[in-house]
């Protein structure tokens, strides 16, 4: 017998906007490295610097005009940007985004100045649409994820690509993000509104190893870049971005909360009825009390459901969860209706205390074999079926 339990939660998309002062701060980190052979990061860059409405620029005596969407700049600039050792070394740079029809440039001054244009630029950035003053070093643009994504897979990802690629992709309060009112949340855009990922598929995306991976979440966790939550099995981890309210926003970031989160996520959790025989869950059965009337869901699957409940809490930090006198207590909260059960759940500590209380909603998932039977042979369903479950602190 195969059960499902999920916890979860719901919240638009904030317009991905990237602010010039945050780009200058991670310019000047060089705790980043920038060695790969991704090309965000200085795609980003150029952006960045380019204007928003026309202007005038003297270099060496001369004064160019400067359109949106370009600038201007020498070739000593352009490699300190770049954190180039060499001034050919960030010119080949720009050969590549022009190969990929992302810039345009010309040399001017015997190649000591270099003009260059981004492709597409009022498309994405109209200064007609909004009036903030964007100036040189202030304010934000507008940055076109689909370019994040081709740059990102042009090769291996930087450690300051990487940092972007988060950046790009963090969601607040949107409906339709899970954890995103939890605090600003990585969001990849699969479809399914969860932020969950897991090392396998981010060093798949940025052409790393997972250990790489590793290394890097590690890192930026302790320049104080990220926040990452990671969840028990192979179910993955959840990564929040610190600062990102106070950048995006100019607001109070908030502080993430592990046991909150916890609570939170859509987490499936299957329980193989092989689990019952073998459980080595260090809860005893005493220490769970389950309703003595007859259901759907057996008494021994109920008691295997809470240890998976109790194992993921303790993971995420609920001391309760690890004391062996805590007490587990599931009462029904109604009676079955179309197929959905619903329960209490109360972690009552050894003074008799109620640490925590949970609701467990169940709904019956059928196989294959089972929808098969149902559509050719019209059979009703059974007990004991595959069961669906939501968790709500």
């Amino acid at each position: 017998m195969d059960y499902q339990l999920e916890i979860k939660q719901i919240v638009d998309y904030p317009r991905c906007r990237m602010y010039r002062e945050f780009i200058r701060r991670i310019m000047e980190d060089r705790n980043i490295r920038t060695n790969g052979s991704s090309y965000l990061f200085y795609f980003v860059i150029l952006c960045s610097y380019v204007n928003f409405r026309s202007s005038y620029r003297r270099l060496d005596g001369i004064t160019y005009l400067v359109e949106p969407g370009q600038w201007i700049c020498t070739a000593a600039e352009l490699s300190e940007w770049f954190r180039t050792r060499f001034q050919h070394q960030a010119i080949s740079i720009l050969d590549t985004l022009k190969k990929q029809h992302y810039i345009t440039y010309s040399k001017l001054g015997r190649g000591n100045l270099i003009k260059f244009s981004i492709i597409g630029w009022k498309t994405s950035n109209t200064a007609l649409e909004y009036n903030y003053p964007c100036l040189k070093d202030v304010g934000f643009f507008f940055f076109p994820i689909a370019a994040a994504h081709e740059l990102i897979s042009l090769g291996k990802a930087s450690e300051m690509d990487i940092v972007l690629d988060l950046w790009l992709h963090t969601i607040y309060q949107d409906s339709q993000v899970q954890g995103s009112d939890k605090g600003p949340v990585v969001y990849f855009r699969n479809g399914t509104g969860n932020p969950l990922t897991n090392f396998s598929d981010l060093a798949l995306r940025w052409g790393v190893s997972k250990s790489t991976v590793s290394r890097i979440f590690n890192k930026l966790e302790k320049l104080d870049y990220l926040s990452l939550i990671s969840f028990p099995g192979r179910h993955g981890s959840v990564i929040y971005l610190n600062n990102y309210l106070s950048t995006m926003f100019q607001v109070s970031d908030v502080m993430i909360d592990k046991e909150e989160v916890s609570m939170a996520f859509n987490i499936p959790l299957h329980i193989p009825a092989a689990s019952l025989e073998a459980d080595t869950s260090p809860i005893r059965d005493e220490q769970i009390c389950v309703p003595n009337e007859e259901n759907s869901v057996s008494k021994p699957h109920m008691r295997a459901m809470v240890r998976k409940v109790a194992k993921v809490l303790a993971t995420q930090g609920i001391p309760c969860c690890e004391c062996s006198r805590t007490i587990y207590k599931l009462y029904p909260l109604s009676d079955c209706m179309e197929g959905n059960y619903r329960y209490s759940l109360r972690v009552i500590c050894p003074d008799g205390r109620e640490g925590y209380h949970f609701e467990l909603c169940l709904s019956p998932v059928r196989t294959d074999d089972e929808m098969a039977g149902r559509k050719f042979t019209g059979g009703q369903r059974g007990k004991n079926q595959f069961m669906g479950g939501h968790v709500n602190a």
